[in-house]
């Protein structure tokens, strides 16, 4: 029975997306999680045929529980993963059971923030970075960035920006750097921050040939955190723009030596040059599977399978549209008695689903990280800011009620 292993995956977003991909490829579905709500709501994931309780942080372990599936009689043909830090955990496994084309090295290293910045540091899409080690002395580190500010503070391995804040003077960096110290991290990234338009790019590498799969805007709100609360999918853009961000993406990832996998990366344009925020070794979680098939036709967490698998993935796009995708955050804090508006939503023209994360009973308050995102609204046109419009307005039919706490 071909069965492809997923460590770990999300409730909802591209990490379950691609399970559901790998289903109707004909592939037995095994997930691998330390989720216990995830065995507890079973019923609730119809497309993983198998679900095993496990650590995920434990190697020894996770190659056990591998291995009692192959006495099962299970032919495994992949160990993937979609969502951090596990990535490079399931092509380190696939790497020790002969089973894919990829290596685990690029990706660990784009795990690592700290990897990253060092691998990079002397290509011109690198910003000002230092590192912070917990021994170090706080005071001369301070010394050291006046006139630096204002600056980003976060850990090696944040992701969806938990853990990254914001310092716009001595006082907010010695705070920031003391709470996530407090954290338990030995090591910390500090980052100059970057003032210009921020986009997302997402990529995949195929026997080292790279392909740009879409570019996106994307709209940024800063609550106690920096969120991005919407992406904009370009349909259609300027030749000359497209050329200077394939050739900055070519650039980064040929000091990667990607050969094959996908990843998508942050870079805000500061004048006429490109600098990165962060890549990560994955597409981006949460809607982005379904705004690029919404505007392309791609699916991408499929064509990712495909390489994977070490097959060559169809990229084609079949159509080009402009898609935005509105998310949803609470104001307050409270607990969830119902959410109004969904269908009203729905039957707008140009919006192409609605997506309410939430159920009744659970606990909503304002976003610090992109996990507490409640949902989205996704909407298509031919003209890119009739897309922003129709999901912005629709946005607004979805109402959430909440009794405080």
């Amino acid at each position: 029975m071909k069965t492809i292993i997923f460590i770990g995956s999300n409730k909802s977003g591209s990490s379950r997306e691609a399970i559901k991909a790998a289903e109707r490829l004909g592939f037995f579905t095994i997930l691998l999680t330390d989720r216990k709500k995830f065995l507890e709501n079973r019923l609730d994931f119809p497309e993983v045929h198998q679900m095993v309780l496990t650590e995920l942080s434990n190697h020894i372990l996770l190659k056990e529980d591998i291995r009692a599936i192959q006495a099962q009689g299970k032919k495994i043909e992949a160990i993937l993963s979609f969502i951090d830090p596990y990535v490079h955990v399931a092509a380190k496994l696939s790497k020790e059971f002969d089973l894919t084309a990829v290596t685990p090295e690029p990706f660990e290293k784009m795990e690592d923030k700290l990897s990253t910045r060092e691998l990079l540091k002397d290509l011109p899409v690198s910003p000002y970075f230092a590192k912070f080690e917990k021994d170090d002395s706080l005071e001369d580190f301070i010394d050291n960035q006046k006139g630096l500010f204002p600056l980003i503070v976060k850990t090696p391995v944040s992701t969806g920006s938990k853990d990254v804040l914001f310092a716009k003077d001595d006082k907010q960096l010695e705070q920031s750097i003391n709470a996530l110290l407090k954290k338990g991290n030995r090591e910390l990234l500090i980052e100059e921050y970057l003032e210009g338009p921020q986009y997302l790019i997402e990529a995949c590498v195929y026997k080292g040939k790279v392909h740009i799969i879409a570019v996106l805007e994307q709209e940024i709100t800063f609550f106690d955190r920096f969120i991005v609360t919407g992406y904009c999918l370009l349909g259609d853009m300027d030749i000359s723009l497209y050329n200077k961000i394939y050739e900055t993406v070519c650039m980064v990832l040929e000091r990667f030596n990607l050969n094959n996998g996908s990843c998508h990366l942050e870079m805000r344009l500061i004048g006429n040059e490109w600098k990165l925020i962060e890549i990560n070794p994955r597409i981006s979680g949460g809607a982005m599977n379904r705004i690029i098939e919404t505007a392309y036709g791609i699916n991408l967490v499929e064509e990712t399978i495909k390489i994977f698998l070490g097959q060559e993935p169809n990229l084609e796009k079949k159509y080009k549209r402009f898609v935005f995708a509105q998310y949803l955050t609470s104001e307050s804090t409270g607990t969830l008695i119902k959410v109004t508006g969904k269908n009203r939503c729905s039957r707008k023209d140009g919006v192409e689903e609605v997506f309410i994360k939430p159920k009744k009973g659970k606990v909503l308050h304002p976003p610090l990280s992109m996990g507490d995102r409640y949902g989205y609204v996704l909407a298509s046109s031919e003209n890119k800011e009739e897309a922003i419009r129709i999901a912005k307005e629709a946005a607004k039919e979805i109402r959430f009620y909440i009794e405080p706490i």
